[in-house]
């Protein structure tokens, strides 16, 4: 059952306010079983002032592009209701006239544009009116003898509206509905959710769970007589071998749906999509069409259901075959104003592996993955019921393609040069690391600190996420010379964003001693970490840019000591030589698939590091013949340019070599150091 959350002995919220409004809203949007993410609105009837000190009756309703769950009082919009009440006698309006129209009714013109469905809830004679869409009341709705089936559950007190795209004409068939119905307590919207309203804001929100908990209740009934979706026709692969298959896919079908423009890929193998991926129903059923219109921009009218045999020539065939049917599709009913989205599906289903979810970032994977769970919800309750149907390919399209709808997504922020990109970067939790990683999530990147400090890059990660969004930054302990961690480290990167696309070979130690001093023991601990460490780093962050056959860019941080050949240093600075020649045999090779490596030389980066606190200071001290805190002084005296280096220079660095400003370059070296004559390169 919807477990009903108004909190009673809650007295700090007055009624009748704007907070209250917000309130009950988020309310409503915490059960997604009774609002999808970004769908349904709200609204309450009032008295306030307007710009002349005059009292007028407003409504406040909520603006457009916003998420009931987490919305907040600047998020609802004020009309003026003398202004919009008149509308009731027009016999038509279109959508431009009518967002027009309430743009000039507006108590403060700063609030956001007002909800697509403003006049539905205009229209009714109530003070407060709540749209949802409750994935019970949709199975009725998207069954085909769901009306009838709504005379059992509520008798006379509903009103059946048609489908028609939301609007003015639907808002007028809903009043008109209720006024010509005295018993109505409740609409029902065809193949979209449900309306209600109150005297007040709690009789309105306890009146939604009531209904939906009515429906779901005669649902579950009828689920209990018969197996969901016909029941189980594919059995769940194992948890270790669907790992394993999903290892290796994601980054194939990040590839082949990153056709344009680069996407995030996440998979989710609940019980409630395995059930319905393994169904025997579960192939016709998701070709039906959406479960509900508000879907359809984040889910495209179906998902790709691919009965998998196992080859991935079947996966590609099948996910160009999908781009080429969604073009048909556009082409069928698009207009000459109409653009035409990215044909990659959205939605991925394979029996006996779960569901798959594409997007320009995590966030909206989550999204898509979210309104498939809704969907798959309502089609359980229709099937049930007696079928599922859904919008026609015509309806579905000027849903997808409204501008009205489009505008919600002209909201978001504008992509960055790394959106869509997905950075591994080891010492992540350092001063090189950390800043590189704030950089690359700042220009619209999602970041991966590999660090064997864990609870260091994970207070990072939580920073980054704290500022770009959840989800854009994950932290994973990781020994860069223990070659089984740095595959499961790759893995998770895998299953967590799809692939990579940036791998910045960043890890580092430093020992000093004189050459006859040095012992095996130092000369394989840097061997090991900076050599072995940066081969096995790259040849999986290779293995995996090649699956994906999108190119890449590796950056590798030397050092000056790469080209100078200092005293006392003899084992950090042969393998620091190392490390860039590794990376320019890697450019050779990697030309062929698009795979670019290049290195970053710094010195004396002591902002941050944790090089420069461990014993390395002393020694380098002791090795100039200075006090330890004279360092960074004579590090900029013996540059050319008489500068300090800092972690955000290297980060500036890295992130030249990783943008598409360095799209022709690879093989290259790049000193960051303030200009050390003796390591110029020549």
């Amino acid at each position: 059952m919807i477990e009903n959350l108004w909190n009673t002995s809650d007295k700090s919220v007055q009624s009748n306010t704007l907070e209250e409004l917000t309130y009950r809203s988020n309310l409503i949007g915490t059960d997604r079983r009774v609002c999808n993410w970004g769908g349904g609105n709200t609204s309450f009837k009032t008295i306030a002032t307007d710009f002349r000190g005059n009292e007028v009756e407003v409504m406040w309703v909520k603006g457009s592009g916003s998420d009931l769950a987490t919305m907040k009082e600047s998020n609802f919009t004020a009309l003026q209701l003398e202004h919009i009440l008149p509308l009731q006698h027009r016999e038509d309006m279109t959508d431009e006239e009518m967002v027009d129209y309430l743009s000039h009714c507006m108590l403060d013109k700063s609030h956001p544009r007002a909800s697509i469905e403003t006049l539905l809830h205009a229209f009714l004679p109530y003070k407060h009116v709540d749209h949802t869409h409750p994935d019970s009341i949709i199975s009725i709705c998207c069954a085909p003898n769901g009306r009838e089936i709504a005379k059992e559950i509520f008798g006379d007190r509903f009103v059946w509206v048609p489908y028609i795209r939301p609007g003015f004409l639907l808002s007028k068939m809903i009043a008109e509905g209720v006024q010509n119905n005295p018993n109505a307590e409740l609409v029902l919207m065809e193949k979209h959710g449900l309306v209600v309203w109150g005297d007040t804001a709690r009789e309105s929100y306890d009146k939604t769970i009531d209904i939906i908990n009515e429906a779901k209740v005669y649902i579950d009934h009828k689920l209990k007589q018969h197996p969901a979706f016909g029941g189980p026709s594919t059995e769940t692969v194992a948890q270790e071998k669907r790992l394993q298959t999903l290892n290796e896919i994601l980054p194939y079908i990040r590839g082949l749906v990153s056709t344009n423009q680069g996407q995030i890929v996440t998979y989710d193998d609940s019980d409630e999509v395995l059930e319905f991926v393994n169904s025997e129903r579960a192939a016709s059923l998701s070709q039906v069409g959406a479960a509900c219109p508000d879907h359809l921009v984040h889910t495209k009218r179906v998902p790709l259901f691919i009965d998998w045999d196992g080859n991935l020539e079947t996966i590609k065939t099948s996910i160009e075959t999908y781009k080429a049917e969604y073009r048909k599709y556009f082409e069928a009913y698009a207009s000459s104003d109409d653009n035409m989205f990215d044909p990659s599906p959205r939605v991925i289903l394979i029996p006996g592996i779960g569901m798959i979810n594409t997007g320009k970032d995590k966030a909206s994977t989550l999204v898509s993955g979210a309104l498939y769970h809704r969907a798959i919800s309502v089609m359980k309750g229709s099937d049930a019921l007696g079928g599922f149907t859904s919008l026609s390919a015509e309806e579905s399209f000027s849903i997808e393609y409204w501008p009205l709808e489009l505008y919600k997504l002209s909201l978001a922020p504008k992509e960055a040069e790394f959106s869509r990109k997905v950075a591994f970067v080891t010492g992540g939790a350092g001063g090189i690391g950390s800043e590189t990683c704030r950089l690359l999530a700042s220009q619209g990147a999602h970041v991966v600190l590999a660090d064997l400090n864990l609870e260091g890059a994970e207070k990072v990660a939580a920073d980054i996420n704290a500022s770009n969004g959840e989800g854009r930054a994950t932290a994973v302990k990781m020994d860069v010379t223990d070659e089984d961690q740095i595959i499961s480290a790759f893995q998770l990167v895998n299953r967590t964003y799809g692939g990579v696309d940036i791998l910045v070979n960043n890890a580092g130690l430093a020992t000093s001693s004189p050459f006859e001093e040095t012992t095996l023991k130092e000369w394989n601990l840097n061997m090991n970490v900076l050599g072995t460490g940066y081969f096995l780093v790259s040849r999986e962050a290779f293995k995996v840019m090649k699956a994906q056959g999108k190119g890449g860019s590796m950056i590798f941080i030397g050092s000056k000591n790469s080209i100078y050949a200092g005293k006392n240093a003899s084992a950090y600075s042969a393998v620091k030589a190392l490390e860039v020649h590794l990376a320019r045999c890697i450019a050779a090779e990697g030309g062929d698939f698009g795979i670019r490596a290049n290195s970053v030389l710094p010195d004396a980066v002591l902002q941050g590091s944790a090089i420069w606190g461990s014993k390395w200071r002393e020694e380098r001290a002791a090795a100039y013949g200075i006090e330890p805190d004279e360092l960074e002084n004579h590090y900029r005296e013996r540059t050319v340019l008489k500068e300090n280096i800092y972690p955000r220079d290297i980060a500036e660095a890295i992130a030249y070599f990783a943008s598409s400003k360095s799209a022709k370059t690879t093989g290259c070296m790049l000193t960051v150091d303030g200009g050390v004559a003796a390591a110029f390169t020549r």
